[in-house]
């Protein structure tokens, strides 16, 4: 039985939807219960999400219509065939910017669209359904006790206890990287695009250090043997920073704990003993007289005896790291910067595994050396035009 009201409505054949919206108005008044519309859920077990668009599951799992793109399972977005990856749903307001509008904004995440961080002057995206954007403590956090790290991947864990995708080489498990199957270790993420170099591009370019990719030095970023710039020394290369501020409390640091500067050390005060180790010139680049020339090698102690150029080099843990193709190259420069004869005698301060000896110790023995080669060349014993003597390697 219905009240006057809605006998008004029916006699005046109003829309059967405002008929309905009336009646429960009606009912409410009268103290009735409303008849509730079941709600179908998604069939998954556990998942009590809402079924979409006529099928049995929610739209994480298949329901509703799907990204027309071959082999894309997402959901189709805003009355298109796409998924926001390839293009469905509402772009990005900013100009030349093809990334999808989020959170009911105009814009992207990157263009600060969506939740943003309410911490003070941050204006990341919040993550996570919290009010915090990853790096102050948004979004789901590493369970490991003690470890307030974001968790990655999916996992309850962060990167560092476990958590995201693992390296695929047999017994590693270091952290996959860049959407590869690999840690940078064993090739994954990004690599030089040098030919023939294998190593980790660095940074944003597609080189590595040894082949001028990172940030580099600003002092030595056009020499030919620039070196990677440091945090620790405001941008530059130790050896630049050192050399550019020696007033600076961080160069004096810089000049006790560096081997280099160690073995440079040594050579002085052995100049006392020996006066034929005076007059060696360190870490300075190598230039003719009377010629513009273009090469800035370095060589981190050297001395003229006659046409010989006596090279003592520094390398810190054999060089391991270091092109063997550039290695040569800078001897083929080097030799066009001098065209006499050369020794170089290449220095590892460093212990090996298979050989314990201290550094001092090798120091004493690089001194002994240096003096051999000396009285070689005084003798003219050297013929070749390049010698190569390697100690500690």
């Amino acid at each position: 039985m219905l009240c006057q009201h809605c006998n008004a409505i029916l006699a005046t054949r109003k829309s059967l939807k405002a008929h309905q919206e009336t009646s429960k108005k009606c009912l409410t008044l009268r103290g009735l219960p409303l008849k509730k519309r079941k709600r179908k859920l998604c069939s998954i077990p556990k998942c009590g999400k809402q079924a979409i668009s006529g099928t049995d599951k929610c739209v994480t799992h298949g329901g509703g219509k799907r990204c027309s793109e071959l082999g894309c399972g997402s959901s189709a977005q805003g009355g298109t065939d796409k998924c926001v990856t390839h293009g469905g749903g509402k772009r990005c307001s900013e100009l030349g910017c093809g990334s999808g509008a989020v959170g009911g904004t105009d814009y992207c995440i990157t263009h600060g669209g969506g939740k943003r961080c309410s911490e003070l002057g941050c204006g990341s995206s919040a993550v996570g359904g919290t009010d915090k954007c990853i790096t102050h403590g948004g979004g789901k956090r590493c369970s490991e006790l003690g470890c307030g790290s974001s968790a990655v991947g999916g996992t309850d864990y962060c990167v560092t206890h476990g958590g995201g995708k693992r390296c695929s080489e047999l017994g590693c498990r270091n952290s996959a990287i860049s959407g590869t199957d690999y840690c940078i270790t064993h090739g994954g993420g990004k690599r030089c695009s040098e030919l023939g170099c294998g190593s980790s591009a660095q940074g944003r370019t597609d080189k590595c250090v040894t082949h001028g990719g990172g940030k580099r030095c600003p002092n030595c970023i056009d020499w030919i043997d620039s070196r990677s710039g440091d945090s620790k020394y405001d941008g530059y290369c130790a050896t630049c920073f050192k050399r550019v501020f020696p007033d600076d409390p961080r160069s004096k640091v810089i000049y006790s704990h560096t081997k280099e500067i160690r073995v440079r050390n040594s050579i002085s005060e052995y100049s006392e003993i020996n006066k034929e180790f005076e007059g060696f010139i360190h870490d300075r680049p190598l230039y003719t007289e009377n010629c513009d020339c273009t090469h800035r090698r370095r060589v981190d102690h050297r001395k003229l005896f006659g046409n010989t150029i006596l090279a003592v080099e520094t390398d810190e843990f054999r060089h391991e790291g270091y092109d063997k193709y550039d290695e040569d190259i800078r001897y083929d420069d080097l030799y066009m910067i001098h065209s006499g004869k050369w020794i170089f005698i290449r220095f590892n301060p460093d212990r090996t595994r298979n050989d314990k000896t201290d550094i001092e110790d090798r120091i004493t023995q690089l001194l002994e050396e240096m003096k051999n080669q000396i009285e070689r060349i005084k003798n003219d014993e050297n013929e070749e035009l390049v010698e190569i003597i390697k100690m500690f390697y």
